[in-house]
């Protein structure tokens, strides 16, 4: 058998791929397994499991994590000394709602919101490292919180095969019958 030597190249790369898989981290997931990218976002829910609140302010068009817009607004604007004495009462969210609706915008809406993981869409990976890689070269698009997720290819036969042959296929004995000229 004679291959090109990008055929060889082909089959060389499939080689190192087979070590990876087999040698890799499976955390804790069954075969066939890939991996995906694992992050977070805040979804509204009840005030009774929130983790945070935020507010909708209509006359900017945006909604901001309360702590953090009241942090900037004693960053940004010129508050009178009474402004400054009510803001330092501001005890709990509630209050900080009444004074964001009093001192910035009567329109403001109060939103509860807890942190939820998923799964980032169209993301997926043969190897946990190159997941990894992924997620440091393309970190602007992802949460600090994003990380590797491992997942099974459950009842999908031919992920299942094609898996099995990247781990079990002796790829090394196909280069080395060819460079041996026994194939």
């Amino acid at each position: 058998m004679s291959l090109t030597f990008e055929q060889m190249k082909d089959i060389e790369f499939l080689a190192q791929l087979q070590k990876e898989l087999n040698s890799q981290d499976i955390d804790s997931q069954a075969a066939p397994r890939f991996w995906s990218v694992g992050d977070y976002k805040w979804v509204e829910c009840s005030e009774d499991n929130a983790e945070r609140f935020s507010v909708y302010l209509p006359n900017d068009g945006e909604s901001y994590e309360i702590n953090y817009f009241l942090k900037e607004i004693l960053d940004k604007e010129d508050l009178s000394q009474e402004d400054l004495e009510e803001f330092d009462e501001i005890g709990c969210e509630e209050s900080a709602f009444e004074w964001i609706k009093d001192h910035y915008d009567e329109g403001a809406t109060l939103h509860p919101e807890r942190e939820e993981r998923f799964v980032r869409e169209n993301t997926m990976f043969l190897t946990k490292a190159e997941a990894k890689q992924h997620i440091k070269a393309n970190h602007y698009h992802y949460t600090p919180k994003a990380h590797t997720y491992a997942m099974t290819a459950w009842r999908a036969p031919k992920v299942e095969r094609l898996l099995k042959i990247l781990s079990e296929f002796d790829f090394e004995g196909i280069c080395s019958e060819v460079r041996t000229g026994e194939a």
